[in-house]
């Protein structure tokens, strides 16, 4: 079974896709981007910031479909410029701590985002 989830604590989609989509278990989160839902607007600031916002959004992802960051087991992460590589393992590091297992992650350096951010992060979980 294939089903969508989606949540206005999230920015919506910008194009043709859904926030996330579970199937047999897994969840598959759409890449987010620091967008604030409640704006449409990129958060201020640099890549810190904005990864931040990363991660508040990919948290409310994972809540509309009762997951939690304990679940993410692997994250793909896209970066504007790999010079912002420490400061984006910053913010990862402490939105992970705590977690007993960190997830598989991969990231590379983009020549360009969506909304021209600095960061975005998508990520698989298990249910």
């Amino acid at each position: 079974m294939i089903r969508k989830i989606e949540t206005k604590n999230a920015p919506a989609a910008i194009g043709p896709y859904s926030q996330a989509v579970c199937a047999n278990n897994m969840l598959f989160l759409s890449g987010q981007i620091p967008v604030n839902p409640e704006t449409g607007l990129v958060v201020e600031g640099g890549v810190k910031e904005q990864a931040e916002r990363v991660f508040k959004n990919i948290d409310a992802v994972l809540s509309a479909s009762g997951a939690k960051k304990e679940n993410i087991v692997k994250a793909c992460v896209f970066i504007k410029d790999m010079n912002d590589f420490a400061l984006v393992n910053e913010v990862y590091s402490a939105y992970f701590s705590g977690c007993e297992v960190l997830p598989a992650r991969s990231c590379v350096e983009v020549a360009r985002l969506p909304k021209d951010v600095l960061v975005e992060i998508e990520a698989i979980a298990i249910l």
